[in-house]
């Protein structure tokens, strides 16, 4: 049985870490946090690594969900020394696809493979087991590593080498920040209308202008309710790496920009609020035109 390691237990990492749990995979977990290793293992019956270095050195696959770039490469060089040269290192975190590449650079020298796994599908795809998951990194280690993404995700696509996934993520993070503009301009627009909210989200849904967003944070965000998902503050992350990767190429995203000029002004009052918290900017527009 394969022996999976978990690294990073936040708001998508410890429903996906339970996940591998249920499926008989996971043998234990290390977090900045104590705490919530210890939580986890109390939990589960698994292993609290006091270091990564010490999960690293009991695992076949090892699964990151870190924050940031320069997080993952703290991790993987903590773990370097002490992988297996047959282990792999799946990072199911976004970050730009030079450091996915650098991370896999660093651990080939020991032999140990690296998948860039980023994931879509919100914390509630977390703890479903639902996530869709693009991989960048060799087959060999994808087959490898294929009964940990299978207990995490219900969709796995193979998109290229190291960094191919990476660059899928960036691509999904600037359709995510266009349909949430859309939705969240296109409702407030309707309420401005006097239409009925609830019936609106019910016809549009079904017509061509139907998407998940609209669905799931619709009904919320017209009551005024913004129930967490996917952080601004980690969009605006997410949507700092697609300005780089499209600045290397000379080119500017008006989407990406506007998104982020938009996120700032949310996250003056909290950047860990949903994202659907764009509505009250939209929602705004319109109580000025009516001054």
């Amino acid at each position: 049985m394969l022996r999976v390691g978990f690294i990073g237990l936040g708001a998508m990492g410890l429903p996906m870490a339970r996940n591998l749990h249920r499926a008989g995979l996971l043998h234990g977990a290390w977090n900045r946090t104590p705490a919530k290793a210890e939580a986890l293992a109390a939990e589960t019956g698994t292993v609290a690594a006091e270091t990564p270095a010490a999960l690293a050195a009991q695992c076949d696959v090892v699964v990151t969900c870190v924050s940031a770039d320069a997080d993952l490469l703290h991790v993987i060089d903590a773990m370097a020394p002490a992988l297996r040269p047959d282990a792999v290192v799946v990072d199911c975190s976004t970050v730009a696809a030079a450091t996915a590449r650098e991370a896999a650079a660093r651990l080939a020298a020991g032999g140990a493979g690296f998948l860039d796994c980023p994931v879509s599908g919100g914390t509630e795809g977390a703890a479903a087991g639902t996530l869709s998951i693009m991989v960048g990194g060799e087959e060999a280690h994808l087959e490898r590593a294929r009964p940990a993404l299978e207990a995490m995700g219900s969709t796995i696509v193979h998109m290229g080498p190291v960094g191919a996934g990476q660059a899928a993520k960036a691509t999904n993070q600037i359709m995510v920040a266009g349909i949430n503009q859309a939705v969240t301009e296109a409702l407030a627009f309707g309420r401005a209308q006097g239409l009925p909210m609830d019936r609106l989200i019910a016809a549009l849904e079904k017509g061509a202008a139907g998407n998940w967003f609209l669905s799931r944070r619709g009904p919320t965000m017209v009551r005024g309710e913004y129930p967490l998902g996917f952080k601004v503050g980690l969009h605006a992350k997410d949507l700092e790496i697609c300005r780089r990767m499209a600045e290397e190429l000379g080119v500017k995203l008006p989407v990406v920009e506007m998104t982020l000029v938009h996120y700032a002004r949310i996250a003056d009052t909290s950047a860990e609020e949903d994202i659907s918290a764009l509505f009250r900017l939209k929602s705004d527009m319109f109580s000025s035109a009516d001054e």
